[in-house]
C-alpha cells in the first residue's frame, strides 16, 4: 500500500548545454515544458502534478508555466534531483511517486497508472519498465525509500539515481508489469536531448496536433511504425546517449 498521495513528479530545469532551455522549446505553438504538463495531467491515478525544478532564478519561468497549467511546484537543489524530489513528497504529502523527465515529451499517462496500480498491490519499492521506447516511462519510487536513499548516499550527483535502488540490495525493486507490445520499441528514441530529438518530437506531435482529437502513446507507436524515417531523424543518438548515461552513473555511500 502507498502511504500518502500519489503523484507525478516533472524533473526539469532550463540549464543544458547540448540543447539550451530545451523545456521552452516551441512545440505545437506551445513550450515543451507545458505540452507535457498537458500530458501528465491525463493520468487517472495520480493524485497530483509536481513540476520539480531548483532555486536558480532562471528557473522562475518554468515556475510560471506550472501555474499557467494549474500544477503544482517544487523547488529544491540544483543538481542533487533525489534532495529535490524528497523536498517535494514531504511538501505535499506524497508517498509514492512516477517521475517523469522533462525530456520525455510522450511519456505515457496509460503507463504511470500501471505503475500507481502495481505500486499499491505489490508494495515494490521501485519501478523499471525495460525494453520499452526510450522516453516512455521513467521510474516509480516509493517515498520510504527515497528517505533511505538519501540518508546513505554520499554525493549531490545523482542525475543517474536508479542505482541506489537496483544496486545497494535494500529495497523491492520490480518490473512493470501487464505491458502492451506496442510499447516494446526499443529502437525508438523519444528523450529531447539534441536537436534531432527537437526534430522528431516537431514532426511527431505536429501531426497529431493538426490530425486533431485525443491520442496517446499507442497511436505515436503505431504510426512510426509505419515510418521509420521519423524513427531515423534521432535514433542514431542511441548510442552517445547511452555511453553519456553511462559516464555519469556512479554509487557513492556514507561509510557505515
Amino acid at each position: 500500500m502507498t502511504d500518502g498521495k500519489k503523484a507525478i513528479f516533472i524533473t526539469v530545469r532550463t540549464g543544458s548545454t547540448r540543447l539550451p532551455k530545451k523545456a521552452l522549446l516551441d512545440v505545437a505553438g506551445i513550450p515543451a515544458l507545458t505540452y507535457l504538463i498537458r500530458r501528465m495531467k491525463l493520468s487517472r491515478q495520480a493524485d497530483k502534478v509536481v513540476v520539480c525544478t531548483t532555486i536558480l532564478p532562471e528557473d522562475d519561468v518554468l515556475v510560471r508555466l506550472a501555474e499557467q497549467e494549474g500544477v503544482d511546484h517544487f523547488r529544491g537543489s540544483v543538481e542533487d534531483k533525489l534532495a529535490r524530489w524528497q523536498g517535494a513528497a514531504k511538501a505535499h504529502g506524497v508517498g509514492f511517486i512516477v517521475t517523469a523527465d522533462g525530456d520525455d515529451l510522450l511519456c505515457d499517462p496509460e503507463l504511470i497508472d500501471m505503475a500507481f496500480a502495481q505500486a499499491e498491490a505489490s508494495g515494490v519499492d521501485f519501478l523499471e519498465a525495460p525494453g520499452l521506447a526510450c522516453g516512455a516511462f521513467t521510474y516509480g519510487i516509493r517515498v520510504s525509500a527515497l528517505d533511505k536513499v538519501c540518508e546513505i548516499k554520499d554525493t549531490d550527483e545523482t542525475e543517474m539515481m536508479w542505482v541506489y535502488f537496483k544496486e545497494t540490495g535494500l529495497f523491492k525493486v520490480g518490473a512493470l508489469e501487464g505491458v502492451d507490445e506496442i510499447y516494446k520499441r526499443p529502437g525508438v528514441r523519444m528523450t529531447l536531448d539534441y536537436p534531432e530529438d527537437y526534430e522528431f518530437f516537431k514532426t511527431v506531435i505536429s501531426h497529431f496536433e493538426k490530425r486533431g482529437g485525443p491520442y496517446g502513446l499507442r497511436d505515436i507507436l503505431a504510426w512510426l511504425d509505419q515510418r521509420p524515417e521519423v524513427v531515423a531523424i534521432c535514433s542514431h543518438l542511441m548510442t552517445r546517449f547511452l555511453e553519456n548515461q553511462a559516464q555519469k552513473t556512479h554509487l557513492k555511500l556514507k561509510d557505515k
